[in-house]
């Protein structure tokens, strides 16, 4: 069975950015604002931290349930797990998410200095080095016969996409724009020699771009 590394539920600014500049403890996202990039997620039914009952259903709630389905590991970028750079000065640190992350499988994250591995509630986080293809090599491994995500930021899935390791793609392009942070891309027409690709507007206002391999 073929294992897919897949890119899930990624939102973007309507000029490509999937999080602004100047990420701080305070502001992981930049100067971008989450709950307004997210908030096609947020709303519907199957959000996981949604905590009165109701919610959209439809097509962003489609997304938003299938965003755990059959994936067996993550990889993601250093700034995803952590405003720091450089070697890792605060072992204390364990993510953004609290003790109870919402991946619940292994976590491979992207990084050139070491760290030791740690579990929080069902996830483990693992601090990996190497090219692209020998970290996913891993996270399939990690997987057990399960697909991979791709979890980000924009430049991780650019550096897999650049390897051509990326086999679909979930984009969510919210119609704000940032001007400036961390970008997937200018257009999704960049992609298309490499996907086949359909977008499908959203009641919401983002539009869903879903890529699969030609």
């Amino acid at each position: 069975m073929t294992q897919l590394l897949r890119v899930q539920n990624f939102t973007v600014s309507a000029d490509g950015y999937g999080a602004g500049a100047d990420q701080t403890l305070e502001r992981p996202f930049g100067h971008a604002d989450p709950r307004v990039l997210m908030a096609w997620a947020g709303a519907t039914a199957g959000w996981p931290n949604r905590t009165d009952a109701g919610g959209s259903r439809g097509l962003d709630d489609y997304f938003t349930r299938d965003f755990s389905h059959n994936i067996g590991a993550e990889i993601m970028g250093r700034n995803k797990f952590a405003p720091s750079r450089g070697p890792w000065v605060d072992h204390d640190w364990l993510g953004w998410w609290g003790d109870e992350p919402p991946f619940h499988t292994p976590v491979f994250v992207l990084t050139h200095h070491p760290r030791p591995s740690f579990s929080l509630s069902d996830t483990t986080f693992h601090f990996v080095g190497g090219d692209q293809g020998d970290v996913l090599a891993q996270a399939r491994t990690a997987a057990e016969g399960r697909d991979v995500r791709l979890g980000g930021g924009a430049q991780t899935i650019r550096t897999f996409l650049d390897a051509d390791l990326v086999d679909t793609l979930h984009v969510a392009v919210h119609p704000s724009e940032l001007g400036a942070g961390s970008r997937l891309w200018a257009s999704p027409d960049e992609l298309a020699d490499r996907f086949h690709h359909e977008a499908v507007p959203s009641t919401s206002g983002v539009v869903h771009h879903l890529f699969w391999r030609r």
